[in-house]
């Protein structure tokens, strides 16, 4: 089977093209434009692994290239695309919205209709918790009305959203909206709090913690998101919302007191203002994920951590 990855090169996808590439039952074509969000000497070296497979072939394109990915499809003609490919980060998106705009939902547009064009048999597509925004009902459900959005970032991920369902309903392209909660392990984002923070802490650095540290996080381990994908590979589903999530939040306060616990170290630290678009908690109910995909986590935080720590000490 032939797999389309967009955002090949980034943390997910790089992972996610290493476990299909391993397992010799797929060709991989990856679609990534290697933008400059972090040093895109990390992305290359994402992939190092996947560019020694010879089933495995990069195209360095831009989403928004819409003739591009024309010719890529016409050419490659991939059963499935998994979309990963976005431009990430709320911060970010606070100062420049457009930008998010155009990458996260025009981008995605263009790949659905060209998947469309191109009879593909699956999309699937990464979005984010970021789309319930401060909603009160705990844990968070696939079927909540996600109407307390407080960053452009989580916009631009649920208006990507209405348009995947849209192409299902307009053209019967068979789709999997997998909602991601906040993802960490070996090869994590270097601008997200497990980077930052974990790397402060064992160099002896400042750690800026915004707040009380009372807000929470759903962290999720890398692993156990590739293996959702992969199982919502592998299913004949005609259209669904999941979310992919440890079911377990934990404060920013418990977070560092793990860290410091693995690491034998005492964060420095230093207190500043919450951040305008920060989300107070994150909590996935994984109940769905579980009926129709049969995937839960299995990865507890300190094991995650463990492991990434080992990582940063010893890049593999």
């Amino acid at each position: 089977m032939k797999i389309l990855i967009t955002g090949c090169a980034g943390f997910i996808g790089s992972h996610l093209c290493d476990s299909l590439l391993g397992t010799n039952k797929f060709n991989v074509i990856g679609i990534d434009n290697f933008n400059n969000y972090y040093d895109p000497k990390i992305k290359e070296g994402n992939l190092r692994k996947a560019l020694n497979f010879k089933n495995f072939k990069l195209y360095r394109v831009d989403i928004l290239e819409k003739s591009k990915i024309s010719d890529i499809l016409k050419k490659e003609e991939p059963q499935k695309i998994v979309h990963l490919a976005a431009r990430a980060g709320v911060r970010g998106s606070i100062e420049n919205p457009k930008l998010y705009a155009e990458v996260n939902v025009l981008g995605t547009t263009n790949l659905l209709k060209l998947a469309v064009d191109s009879k593909v048999e699956q999309f699937i597509f990464g979005s984010s918790s970021s789309v319930y925004g401060n909603t009160n009902r705990l844990p968070f459900l696939e079927n909540d009305a996600c109407e307390k959005i407080i960053s452009p970032y989580g916009s631009s991920k649920r208006a990507a959203e209405f348009f995947v369902e849209s192409f299902h309903r307009t053209h019967g392209l068979r789709s999997i909206i997998l909602r991601l909660f906040t993802v960490y392990g070996p090869r994590g984002r270097p601008d997200m709090a497990p980077a930052l923070f974990t790397k402060a802490i064992i160099e002896g650095q400042i750690i800026y913690k915004f707040g009380e540290g009372l807000s929470s996080r759903d962290y999720t381990y890398i692993d156990d998101i590739i293996e959702g994908i992969v199982k919502a590979l592998n299913k004949e589903i005609n259209y669904e919302v999941i979310n992919l999530g440890n079911n377990n939040p934990v404060t920013l306060n418990e977070f560092i007191k793990i860290i410091e616990k693995l690491t034998g170290k005492k964060a420095k630290i230093k207190k500043h203002p919450p951040q305008n678009g920060d989300v107070e908690k994150t909590w996935a109910n994984v109940v769905k994920a579980k009926e129709f995909l049969g995937w839960e986590p299995k990865t507890k935080l300190e094991v995650g951590l463990r492991d990434y720590i080992q990582w940063l000490e010893n890049p593999r």
